[in-house]
Parts: structure tokens; C-alpha cells; sequence
């Protein structure tokens, strides 16, 4: 009996790591579609990534699959739910009862709408002409309906999005929370927004050349521990990372002459989610033990590398001398002092990726809030430029130029990412907890930083996030690691630990 369970355990890993390697596939082709694809050729890259959709969903329901995951889940190899065995077999059938809800068809054409999407959205966002996109997204809408109602939910349609992203969470739960953290944000910006003392922004905008950043975001990437022998860098439209296999892993950013926070803290924030990749347990690869648990933890890794690290005045006292022998001619005349107030600018503005981390999760809320009511068919998408608008001038007190710099900047809706946007606040959230609990384990952080060295704060995240693969809920996994739920204290903290100084508040 024993080996005959061994045995199946055996079939089940290897049909995984097969199915995880067509996964990779499918990111590598996504990768080369907004990296480097020839205009012409989206028409068949939106076929192959179909194609490719198709087989991955054929693997991801096989009968046999479900044969196995039967016959593990009362044996002795699940006895432990956390342990590696146990992950795998738990998580895998959780897949498995998921996925054998949706239609092969609604998957293939999901697929579809989402590479035919992202071109139609890039076109649009350059052309600044929503009604161009509108019909991808209306599409792509009521694919994202079809898909929350085959899956089912326990209280609304987006219950069954998020839960793509942030397991067993429930919308209601995620709203509290934002809700809670928004009554204390308002106060804080309400504040900064009232100081007499303004950082010099223009120091930003002087002549960055983009071969030089680029070397530069690079090499600070390197320091912080991310290892370009198992990744690399690259330019998009809108920056992300992703992994194509156990030594793949990739990153982007967007470069702006005249802007430098733009590129660097792109980089930063990228080669965050790159760490957490590259710290999962490679021997686990293509199985639940060797995978993110969460998008809202995986944005705690991004968020804490480009904020609470690479914002931080220690981090620039290491790397600030290296900053002005790289650009010699925008920083000849500008101290340590007055840079690092500058890229802590607060100020309401349209673009979220550029956002302080003062008003980010105020953008986040506006776009929660909106694909809610997309989703729940209380917003027509005719009125949807309208309504991002009038929330923005609510919550940010500012009225976005133009659709490129409003409705039409975050690819997200365009690729049926529906559901993906609260793991960004979620993430602000986790970091600051995981980072001080960090602080608390390992010494002074800011010494480290100051120091050049970050090897101590990477190790404790291998061991207490990277490490842990699937094995815990994001809500578990923060309880285990700082002894406490959720809570948005810490982050307020941060906020005002840093601001309130800056600002003389």
C-alpha cells in the first residue's frame, strides 16, 4: 500500500511539472508579446497563447488527476497539510476542483481576449482613445462574469476573482479593511498637502540618459541580491515580472529621461517580486510548494524592496555617492538631503505606478471600487471614464488631462486581471508588518542599508516567506510570521515615521 501511494504521489508530481513547464511557455510568449512581438504578429500570438491555454486547462482537469488526488487525500502523505507532501496534494486539489468548473472553451477564449486585449489597450493608451478599447473591455467583462459564475462565490461575483489572486478571501473582509486603512491615509495626506515645506522635484526631471540608468537600476538590483545569472531586464509599456521557470526569472521597467524615479524604482519594485521567485524552493518547482501563496504577499516583497528599502535615507546614504559618479551632470549641485526629499515627494497625481507612498492606496481603492461595479453590472462601461474621474477628484483632489492618464494606464482589465488590484494594498500592508518584525529579528535595518548590506534582511525573508512556498493562507502565513493578524497599524507607522519629519508635521 505504501508504495502503491508513493507511487501515485509520484504520477501526480510529474503531471504537474509538466503542466507547470507549458505554464512557462505560455510566460514566455506573454513576456515576448509586450517585450518584443512585431505589431503584425499579435493575430497569432493571440492563436498560440490560446492553443497553449487550452492544452495547460486539458491537464489541469485530466480525470486521472483527480484519480490521484482522491486517493492522496486520506493518506498517511496528507497527513500534515503543511508539510511539502501535504501542500501539494491540498493544493492541487483545490486547483483541480476549481478548474474543472470552467468550460474548456471559456478558458481558450479568456486566453484569447486577453493577448488581443493587451495589444488593443497598448494601441489606445498611445492614441489616448478609450472608445478604441471599449469593446475589448466589454468583452472581456462579460468573460470575467461568466467566469465567477461557473466558479461560484460566497457573497458576490468578485469573491470568485479575488480568489484568484488572494486565496479565500472575501471581498467584504478586503473592503473593511481598505475602508479602515482609507479613514486613517486621508488625514495623513490632508496634512502634508497643508505644509509649508516642499521638496525640489526638479532635481527628478534634469538629464537622466536611459543607458545609464539602466546600468545603474541594474546594479542596485544586484546589490539587494537578485541574481542576473537566472534573470534579466528588460523594457515594456508597463512594468511587471515573470517567471518561466526555476531559473527564469524576468523583469521590466519604463524609462523616462527626464524623470528618475520612474525607471529605478520600477526596477526596485520588479526585482522585489523577482527576489521572492527566486527564493521559492527550486527542488518544488511546478508544484504548490514551490509557488507564491499570494498575489498580496508576493506585492509585500515589491513594495518592501522599492519603499521601505530603496525610499529610505539609508539606502541613498550607500548608493547616493554611486548615483552622482553615474549621472555627474543632473546631481552636481544637489546634497543627499535634498534627493531623498525629492523622491518622497507627496503629492496628488494621476499615475499610480508613479505614485508617493503616501496616496498609492487611494488609487487602489478607486480602481477596486470601479471593476467591483463593472463586474456587478452597476456600471455601464460607456460611463466608466466618467466615473474614474469623479473619483479621482474625491479621492485625490485632482481631475486626470486625458483617458491615457486615466482610465486607460494600468493594463490590468485589458488581460482579465479582475480582482488583482486590492493585492496591491494588501501588499503595502504585509510589508510594513513583515518589515517590522524584521527589524525586530535581525537588528537595525538602517545601519544595514547604510552600510550596503541587505543580505540580512533577505535571509529572513527566504526563511520566513520565500521558503514557505503554499504551505500557509497569506493570513496564516503573517500570524506565524509576526505573531499577529492584518492590522494597518504599522504601515501608518511607516507612513508617519517618515513623513512626519520630511514635512515638519
Amino acid at each position: 500500500m505504501t508504495s502503491d501511494i508513493h507511487d501515485t504521489y509520484a504520477r501526480l508530481r510529474d503531471h504537474a511539472r509538466t503542466t507547470s513547464a507549458l505554464a512557462g511557455i505560455d510566460a514566455l510568449l506573454g513576456w515576448d508579446e509586450r517585450c518584443l512581438l512585431p505589431i503584425k504578429a499579435g493575430e497569432y500570438r493571440a492563436e498560440q497563447m490560446t492553443l497553449l491555454a487550452g492544452m495547460i486547462h486539458d491537464r489541469q482537469t485530466d480525470r486521472r488527476l483527480g484519480d490521484w488526488l482522491a486517493k492522496l487525500a486520506d493518506s498517511p502523505l496528507a497527513a500534515d497539510p503543511t508539510s511539502e507532501m501535504g501542500t501539494n496534494i491540498r493544493q492541487l486539489r483545490r486547483q483541480y476542483e476549481k478548474k474543472t468548473k470552467l468550460p474548456k472553451s471559456l478558458v481558450e477564449e479568456l486566453a484569447r481576449a486577453s493577448v488581443r486585449g493587451q495589444q488593443i489597450w497598448q494601441e489606445a493608451r498611445e492614441s489616448d482613445n478609450f472608445a478604441h478599447f471599449k469593446p475589448a473591455l466589454a468583452q472581456m467583462i462579460e468573460l470575467k462574469r461568466q467566469e465567477a459564475d461557473a466558479l461560484g462565490y460566497a457573497e458576490t461575483r468578485y469573491d470568485a476573482l479575488l480568489d484568484d489572486y488572494e486565496q479565500g478571501a472575501l471581498t467584504s473582509h478586503v473592503a473593511r479593511v481598505l475602508e479602515q486603512l482609507r479613514e486613517q491615509l486621508v488625514p495623513l495626506v490632508r496634512a502634508i498637502a497643508d505644509s509649508t515645506r516642499r521638496p525640489d522635484v526638479t532635481v527628478l526631471e534634469r538629464k537622466y540618459p536611459i543607458d545609464v540608468q539602466h546600468s545603474f537600476g541594474r546594479d542596485a538590483a544586484t546589490r539587494i541580491g537578485f541574481d542576473f545569472a537566472s534573470g534579466r531586464l528588460d523594457v515594456t509599456a508597463h512594468p511587471f515580472c515573470s517567471t518561466m521557470g526555476p531559473f527564469d526569472v524576468r523583469l521590466t521597467t519604463r524609462y523616462d529621461e527626464r524623470y528618475f524615479n520612474s525607471g529605478f524604482f520600477g526596477i526596485l519594485h520588479e526585482a522585489g517580486h523577482g527576489l521572492y521567485e527566486q527564493g521559492l524552493p527550486a527542488e518544488q518547482y511546478g508544484l504548490p510548494a514551490g509557488e507564491a501563496i499570494s498575489l498580496g504577499i508576493h506585492e509585500s516583497q515589491s513594495r518592501m524592496w522599492e519603499n521601505l528599502v530603496g525610499r529610505s535615507e539609508a539606502f541613498w546614504q550607500h548608493h547616493y555617492p554611486l548615483a552622482c559618479t553615474a549621472f555627474p551632470e543632473a546631481l552636481f549641485d544637489v546634497g543627499l538631503e535634498r534627493f531623498h526629499f525629492a523622491i518622497n515627494d507627496v503629492r496628488p497625481s494621476p499615475i499610480r505606478v508613479e505614485a508617493d507612498e503616501a496616496t498609492y492606496n487611494l488609487h487602489i481603492l478607486v480602481r477596486f471600487e470601479l471593476e467591483q461595479a463593472l463586474i456587478n453590472g452597476d456600471l455601464p462601461i460607456d460611463d466608466l471614464p466618467a466615473a474614474w474621474n469623479e473619483k479621482y477628484h474625491v479621492a485625490l483632489g485632482i481631475t486626470p488631462p486625458n483617458d491615457a492618464d486615466g482610465v486607460l494606464q494600468d493594463i490590468h482589465w485589458s488581460a482579465g486581471l479582475i480582482g488583482y488590484f486590492a493585492t496591491y494594498s494588501l501588499g503595502n500592508l504585509y510589508a510594513s508588518q513583515f518589515f517590522e518584525q524584521a527589524a525586530d529579528d535581525v537588528g537595525p535595518l538602517d545601519e544595514q542599508f547604510a552600510a550596503g548590506e541587505y543580505r540580512p534582511l533577505l535571509d529572513w525573508l527566504r526563511t520566513k516567506i520565500h521558503s514557505q512556498g503554499q504551505r500557509f493562507t497569506a493570513a496564516e502565513l503573517v500570524k506565524r510570521v509576526t505573531g499577529r493578524p492584518l492590522d494597518h497599524a504599522p504601515l501608518m507607522r511607516h507612513l508617519w515615521g517618515k513623513f512626519g519629519p520630511l514635512y515638519n508635521l
